[in-house]
């Protein structure tokens, strides 16, 4: 079965320790990350989160609790960390990145690889709506960080609850 892998937000908004958004573990997943796409050299998609030019609905409330976030998609806090700018990228102003274009750009494939940031926010909302979606999606739990430690580990046991949509697994499985 050929697997595609989805590297979620490995941004610099994640990644900079001054970021209110900065995940504590990210520099340790960049080594699993970067064996994951050299498993998968072909089937690579990476994603950012940006901010939409205008918030609509409930993101109006969010936004204006994290005003530093409303900055233009190629602002440096958006980009994709050094090690990974260049690569196919998928962009979207939602914490999921499941729908219709991230299902064409991995064409039709119904398993999945996902890594990155933040387990329990963008990679737990993606991993569900493409499970939900019916595929089959391998979550590599060292090549993933959470806001912190606690929030890791419940998003985890959260994505365990679908199997067998969703599996738990080390990214030397993948």
């Amino acid at each position: 079965m050929t697997r595609h892998l989805v590297v979620v937000d490995m941004q610099n908004i994640f990644g900079t320790p001054n970021s209110a958004w900065h995940a504590p573990r990210f520099d340790e997943i960049l080594e699993p990350i970067d064996r994951l796409v050299a498993a998968h050299p072909q089937r690579v998609l990476f994603t950012r989160f940006l901010a939409p030019s205008e918030p609509q609905g409930a993101w109006r409330d969010y936004y204006a609790q994290f005003p530093f976030a409303v900055q233009p998609p190629e602002a440096w806090q958006y980009a994709l960390v050094d090690r990974y700018r260049g690569r196919p990228t998928l962009d979207t102003t939602t914490f999921g990145k499941w729908g219709p274009a991230l299902a064409e750009r991995i064409n039709g494939c119904d398993e999945i690889v996902v890594a990155g940031v933040s387990t329990d926010c963008c990679v737990l909302s993606t991993v569900l709506a493409a499970a939900d979606a019916g595929v089959k999606v391998h979550v590599a739990e060292d090549a993933c960080a959470g806001a912190t430690d606690e929030s890791h580990e419940q998003a985890l046991a959260i994505m365990r609850l679908y199997a067998p949509l969703v599996e738990i697994v080390n990214s030397s499985d993948c």
